[in-house]
């Protein structure tokens, strides 16, 4: 399986993780800051997809264990995501005119980035699959579900904003208190249940507490 360090470090990104998601949860709350509260279960989205395509995935790819393919489309996926986090961060903070648009089409070439590499990975492979290598794909899968979940609520806060996301006062979370959000929750509350098994899965058997 993975390497001990690897191992290692995902406890320890996992707890950055945790940190930074309470930090921000406090940020945006408590101090009200620029984009509006965020509900729960938003949080909860936010928190895991920082986790899966920022952290995970790009120390996945670091693994001299793992499939060269595999980490190529790991690595891949993760700096096309650092990228866009960069370029995010900007439009959202400094120019101010940041539309989820931009995300969606993002995501979509982050899926087309993926299969490509997938196809790849499977003309080149020779002989069946690794236990690490399915455990590999099975990350790959969940980032695949991940992304038409991503583009599903980036399409519906779009339109429950009313395309109010960029200027001093643009809107960029769904709060708990506002009833246009509230089918939003609710979708993302289910969502994140399926989410949450699947990864939480996955660690165990990456940090050895399942077969």
């Amino acid at each position: 399986m993975l390497s001990p360090l690897t191992r290692v470090l995902i406890l320890a990104l996992l707890g950055l993780a945790v940190l930074l998601g309470f930090l921000f949860w406090r940020r945006q709350n408590v101090q009200a800051a620029r984009g509006g509260r965020i509900s729960p279960p938003k949080l909860a989205w936010l928190f895991y997809a920082i986790f899966l395509w920022f952290l995970l995935c790009p120390l996945v790819a670091l693994d001299a264990a793992v499939h060269p393919g595999l980490r190529m489309v790991l690595g891949s996926f993760g700096a096309c995501m650092w990228v866009r986090g960069a370029a995010e961060m900007y439009m959202l903070y400094v120019s101010h005119n940041w539309k989820p648009p931009y995300g969606i089409g993002h995501d979509v070439l982050c899926i087309f980035l993926v299969l490509g590499g997938l196809s790849w990975y499977q003309l080149h492979r020779d002989g069946p699959p690794s236990r690490l290598d399915v455990w590999a794909l099975s990350l790959i899968a969940l980032v695949l579900v991940s992304l038409f979940v991503e583009v599903m609520y980036a399409t519906l806060f779009f339109q429950a904003v009313e395309g109010h996301t960029t200027g001093e006062d643009g809107i960029w979370f769904a709060d708990e208190e506002q009833a246009r959000f509230r089918r939003i929750n609710r979708i993302t509350l289910a969502c994140n249940i399926p989410l949450y098994a699947g990864l939480g899965g996955l660690l165990a058997v990456a940090l050895g507490f399942a077969v």
